[in-house]
């Protein structure tokens, strides 16, 4: 019984982690997305009219 709980315990922090890992790199992304997106706004900003 014991090693049914630890087993399912291995299998939820090794779920967690990989969920973290996924999470952390999806947030870089946009970061990085947003960061480059506001440069080119920057760098154009003379273009724009309203």
């Amino acid at each position: 019984m014991m090693e049914k709980v630890y087993r399912t315990m291995r299998n939820t922090g090794a779920a967690n982690i990989a969920v973290g890992i996924i999470m952390i790199v999806a947030g870089l992304s946009a970061g990085i997305v947003a960061i480059v997106s506001g440069a080119v706004l920057l760098k154009r900003k003379s273009e724009l009219t309203f």
